[in-house]
Order: structure tokens, then sequence, then C-alpha cells
């Protein structure tokens, strides 16, 4: 970056602005210049008032003067106070840092009450920083930027303005006090959720009647002798020869979060649903939802014990490709609807509700039906479904 001058002659006057730039290298090699901050006009015959100014620290003195600028080539009006020359060629700018992102990122933290919940929770401690500002720092480099605590500690904290926005010093940055405050969090995982779901709710008007329900893998290069979870397993990076994790996690078609679990690294995608089931049951309450996940999650035991009335639980799941062959036939000479341009739909019943979808674009990935309109084809008994109008 650095500061840039036009000059332009109006009524026989020369005037000129400022304003500092930063240049952009191009897919072609050229470069062009992107204006950061505009500064207008410094000109020898302003009024005082719209004369520049900064804060110089006085060493002598130790105490901070506010001091005109003037550019080299003026020389100072006479009734110019604590005035200064400026060469305006070697001005320069040094360590920019990311402010308007990080600010936007501490005021979600605070519209989502997070400050009061882990200030109550995480108070108590003698250390140097408050572990909720600790947190906090963690969650806006997640937000804006996500990296590694190592890579935080090293270069990301030092190019933004948290600093300033937490009221701390780099204490706040000290890697090994990242891995601790996680530590400390972990057992509040349960309250957390209950809190920000109200807050979805009450900020967002988040609906929680259909579920997505998914799992994947992350593998770790090393031995991981000192996590017990890491173990040999399907892998979906295709990392075989490495120890993982799998990772569930129960979102809405919004997409927050409601739950999530690390578990064993060869823990089988049909053992996991049957405990989430549970899980939310108990957190928020039995309540007619809709479930919708792959076809190699749930076991036919599962099934039948969401088809249970008492439980009011709906799903949609992939049929087994056993079964599509089986009923391939039957469903092609059922009459189709139209419900999209690039797809149609049908119902075929065989002891409970089925949907078969035949797609002219699936190519195109970006082409697809949201969860929404195939849980109006599926459970109109649904709570949320009531509220929209849809066809069956």
């Amino acid at each position: 970056m650095f500061l840039r001058s036009i000059h332009r002659k109006k009524d026989g006057k020369d005037h000129r602005y400022f304003s500092i730039v930063e240049n952009h290298r191009l897919a072609s090699n050229k470069t062009v210049q992107r204006t950061v901050v505009y500064l207008g006009e410094i000109n020898d015959e302003q009024q005082a008032a719209w004369r520049k100014t900064l804060a110089v620290f006085d060493e002598e003195q130790q105490e901070y003067a506010n001091l005109s600028l003037f550019p080299d080539d003026r020389e100072i009006p006479a009734d110019a106070v604590d005035s200064l020359q400026v060469k305006v060629s070697g001005l320069e700018l040094r360590r920019p840092r990311v402010f308007g992102s990080c600010w936007l990122g501490c005021e979600l933290w605070r519209h989502l009450g997070l400050h009061e919940f882990w200030d109550s929770r995480l108070a108590g401690s003698r250390e140097e920083v408050a572990w909720e500002k600790v947190l906090q720092l963690l969650v806006v480099n997640r937000l804006l930027d996500p990296g590694s605590e190592f890579r935080v500690h090293r270069q990301w904290y030092l190019s933004t303005a948290m600093d300033a926005l937490l009221g701390t010093d780099f204490a706040v940055a000290e890697k090994d006090r990242w891995y601790r405050c996680l530590d400390r969090v972990l057992e509040h995982k349960q309250e957390l959720f209950l809190w920000l779901r109200q807050k979805w709710a009450d900020l967002f008007h988040a609906e929680f009647e259909v579920l997505l329900y998914d799992l994947t893998s992350t593998y770790f290069e090393g031995a991981m002798e000192e996590n017990p979870k890491a173990k040999y397993g399907h892998s979906r990076d295709k990392r075989t020869d490495c120890l993982q994790v799998v990772i569930a996690l129960v979102i809405t078609t919004d997409g927050f979060p409601l739950a999530y679990e690390v578990m064993d690294g060869n823990t089988s995608d049909r053992a996991t649903l049957r405990g989430f089931l549970d899980k939310i049951e108990k957190t928020y309450g039995k309540a007619k939802r809709m479930w919708v996940m792959d076809r190699g999650i749930p076991s036919e035991a599962i099934l039948r014990e969401m088809r249970d009335p008492a439980r009011e639980i709906f799903y949609l799941v992939g049929t087994p490709k056993g079964k599509i062959q089986q009923y391939e036939k039957k469903w092609l000479d059922l009459p189709w609807q139209d419900r999209r341009s690039s797809c149609d739909w049908t119902i075929y019943k065989y002891g409970m509700k089925t949907i078969a979808g035949r797609g002219f674009m699936r190519r195109d990935k970006k082409v697809r039906t949201p969860p929404r309109e195939v849980g109006r084809i599926l459970c109109p008994e649904c709570p949320k479904v009531k509220r929209e109008a849809g066809f069956v």
C-alpha cells in the first residue's frame, strides 16, 4: 500500500487530493490499483478546520500532541500552530490490519448472548486473560478465516485488530492457552446447544421440524497414542493407512447445528442413528420431526422403530439398491408429476409412503430439490408441512 496524490486545477487554483491505494495483479499479469482510504484534499488555502492532524508522541515530554499536517512543498501558514511538514513521497502504510469483519464477528457474538453465557461458566480463574475472551477470539477466527491454533498464534492474530476489539494484548493469543480453553468448554456442550437453539429461534425464526443427519471422518498422520478414539476404519478421504475419528452432525435445513458427536474411527454408520434419535428427544423433547439421511445410515430395525406411531418420527432416506431393482418396473408404469423443470415425481406405497424421482439434469449438481419440498410429499402430517401449501 502507498499514498497517491492527484492534481487538479479548478478556477485557476491547484488542488491536490490524496488517497491510500494498493496494487492488485490480475490473471492477465496486469497491475491495477484499488483505493483503500480516500483522504481528501490537502491545500494551503483551506480553512483551519480542514487541516489534517495526527497524534505524535513526544519522547521528551512522554505525552501525545496533535500536529497539523502540510505537504513539504507548501509553506506552513503563519496562523498554523503545532504544525508539521510531511514529505508525502516518503509516506508508506505499515502493518495494515483487518478490522471490519472482526468487528462484525464480535457483534454476532454479542447478539447471540455468548458473552453472558460463557462469562458465568468460565469465570473464577486467576489467568492473565479471561477465558471468555480467548474463546471469542477462537470463534471469530473460525468464522472468518479457519485455521490451526498455531496459525492463529503466529500469523492471523497479528494481522487483525482483535487486540483492540477485545481490549487485550498478545497474551490472549498464546497457543497453549487456547488448548486449555477448549478443554474447559467441552463440559458445557449440551448447555450451549440449548442456549443457541433458543437464540436462533428468537433472532432468525429458525424451525427445527426437518433435521439433516450425516457423518464424515477426519484422519491423522501420526501415531495418536494419546487419542483412544483414533482408530482405523472406513475412510471417506481414501486414507486407509491413517488413524481417524468419525464425526456425526445434526443440522436444520437452514444450517443451524443441533448436535454433534466425535466417535471412534471404526464406528459403523448404522450404529450411530439410534443414539442421536434418543439425544434429540431427550434434549429438545418429543415432537413430530422428519429426519433426512443417506441410505447407508439407518438399518431396517431402526426404521421400524422410527415408524412406531408412539414416537411420531418421520424420515426421508434413500431406498436400498436391492429394493430399487425390485420395484423399478412398477414405478415406471405409474403416472409421474412434473414438480420442477429438472425432474419428475411419482408416489408409490408398499407398507410405507415412498417417493421415486426421475431426473434429467442430475449431471448438474446445483439442480436439486430442497428438503422442504420433499417433506411436503412424504409427511404432510408434520406440523411444519401443515403450515405450508403442499401436495400429496
